[in-house]
């Protein structure tokens, strides 16, 4: 097989719940832990960071790998969904996996899956492990699929476990409440194996304290050692003068500790993420990492370079100001509309999909009413049709249209909008990934 024979081959195999929802999604670590076993234990041959919760974990994880990476180690990276190419979910210093690899490597176990059987994600992980034991990494930050304790990347016993933001998402998977999606996340706090927690959440805070005691596991709430604070910037007053930086001070115990940190993601939400990053750095520098302040900076500031992320908070466009952002369930969105509420502007244009398992009653509740509305659908199977999104809208008090694809429904907003306003993408993962300009 070539690549893209590959490629369809691995979607085929239990389709991706990217792709399909909960018809590709398979509990239990079973699959992945035969596996494992088939390819000599790849998991127990390179150090590991693991990294969950429901928003801001994969931003921690690009974080987490471009600072040590800055630092000199060799980091593998491991994330899903990937936005475009399937090769973007397995990074060593930040280089994509080579497609070659990839054909190889499904040729060459053909018979072992056929006999275990897996799914999509458990291939997945296991070539990323068994990828990142042949290149000898340092080490590896893994980002949970979803949830944690039956997520297939749960056969790692990292050396620090972290876990950001808990809110609702994939409820039909993980529970109906906070406290039950939080108990899924702490499944990956591995006995003795300190954790960290970005944000000191009161509904779910006994959750993991009660866990980690059960495991004898250290542990630390980020927030109430780390704060994060915007560095004074005077503020634009038109949209074509917004400028793509951020400019942070960095507490600890109540001291400064850094001034003037520049973040090279732009959405306020990540002063949020960034307690627990820093705790976690802090957590390896305990455990034999060197990794001194100009590493850090380096790493904060030039994350997209180092490892490639892309779509949170992404300004692809000026006059008219463009913003691309991968938010997609109420705690994710909610946070991404106050910012864009804060970003001056005459008139707001947004460019809207979503998928069809999701309840789109409470996102629509989030939008603002006052906004013109272009209604999308992304090329997967589990989109909403535009035309059903736009009449759930209209029934809310949106006003806009159904435009079909991504591509269609940009370049209508844009063509609309005027150099004063801002035109924002994303309500999904699958909208933002079809945005050409990420990719320039």
């Amino acid at each position: 097989m070539n690549y893209s024979e590959t490629l369809a081959w691995l979607y085929a195999q239990l389709p991706m719940y990217q792709r399909v929802g909960a018809a590709g999604f398979k509990k239990g670590l079973g699959n992945t832990e035969a596996l494992a076993a088939a390819l000599g234990h790849p998991e127990n041959r390179f150090r590991s960071v693991h990294v969950a919760g429901t928003n801001g974990k994969g931003s921690s994880s690009h974080l987490l790998a471009a600072v040590l990476q800055s630092a000199g180690y060799k980091v593998g990276l491991y994330t899903s969904p990937h936005l475009r190419e399937f090769t973007e979910r397995i990074r060593v210093n930040g280089q994509e996996l080579a497609p070659d690899y990839l054909v190889q490597w499904v040729e060459q176990h053909q018979d072992l899956f056929a006999s275990i059987e897996p799914s999509f994600f458990e291939m997945c992980v296991a070539l990323a492990f068994d990828y990142f034991a042949a290149e000898q990494v340092d080490v590896a930050v893994v980002e949970v699929g979803l949830g944690g304790r039956l997520d297939s990347t749960n056969i790692i016993t990292p050396l620090v476990a972290l876990i950001t933001n808990i809110s609702y998402d994939h409820q039909a998977m993980l529970g109906n409440t906070l406290p039950e999606i939080a108990g899924e996340k702490a499944g990956i706090i591995k006995p003795g194996r300190p954790v960290v927690i970005s944000q000191t959440q009161p509904e779910v805070a006994g959750v993991f304290t009660a866990k980690a005691e059960q495991e004898g596991s250290p542990l630390l709430f980020a927030d109430a050692r780390y704060a994060v604070r915007p560095s004074a910037s005077p503020t634009p007053s038109l949209a074509a003068n917004f400028t793509a930086e951020q400019v942070v001070e960095v507490w600890r115990d109540g001291a400064p500790l850094l001034a003037q940190v520049e973040l090279g993601l732009l959405g306020d939400y990540q002063r949020l993420n960034l307690p627990g990053v820093l705790a976690t750095l802090d957590e390896l520098r305990t455990q034999g990492f060197t990794i001194p302040e100009a590493a850090l900076r380096q790493g904060l500031r030039e994350v997209t370079r180092l490892t490639g992320l892309r779509g949170r908070w992404s300004i692809i466009g000026q006059r008219p100001l463009v913003i691309a952002d991968t938010g997609h369930n109420e705690a994710g969105l909610q946070l991404v509309l106050a910012q864009l509420a804060r970003v001056p502007h005459r008139q707001l244009h947004l460019v809207i999909g979503t998928v069809n398992d999701k309840d789109v009653t409470k996102v629509l509740a989030l939008l603002p009413r006052e906004a013109t509305y272009y209604f999308c659908q992304a090329a997967i199977p589990r989109a909403l049709p535009a035309a059903e999104l736009a009449a759930l809208a209209a029934a809310a008090g949106l006003t806009g249209q159904a435009y079909g694809p991504v591509p269609v429904a940009v370049a209508a907003a844009r063509a609309a909008a005027g150099p004063d306003d801002v035109v924002f993408i994303g309500g999904s993962t699958f909208v933002v990934a079809e945005v050409a300009e990420l990719y320039a």
